[in-house]
């Protein structure tokens, strides 16, 4: 899982995110993500940029947009629970 999912960064709200090694940018290949319905609940991910060409993911990100909107700043959101994102992309990894 590594290899697909890098790091959780953080979780649980922005009063958590003390690390200054979160605000680097992510590796060449990468992207950074907030999963979480609300601010309280968001994990900060770094995940494969190519994860976000698949159709489950791409369907992910049609729904946080409905969601969040499209206008803001900062790393992708995606609305959807860590759980079930961590499984998404166990999912994927299995298939491919």
């Amino acid at each position: 899982m590594r290899s697909v999912l890098k790091k959780l960064l953080w979780c649980g709200g922005a009063k958590n995110y003390a690390s200054s090694r979160t605000s680097a940018l992510p590796e060449e290949g990468r992207v950074r993500v907030h999963v979480g319905k609300d601010e309280e609940s968001q994990c900060k991910l770094e995940v494969e940029a190519n994860l976000l060409n698949h159709p489950m993911f791409e369907e992910l990100l049609r729904l946080s947009e409905e969601e969040f909107g499209h206008s803001y700043e900062g790393a992708l959101r995606i609305a959807c629970e860590i759980d079930v994102f961590i499984k998404l992309i166990n999912l994927h990894k299995t298939t491919n």
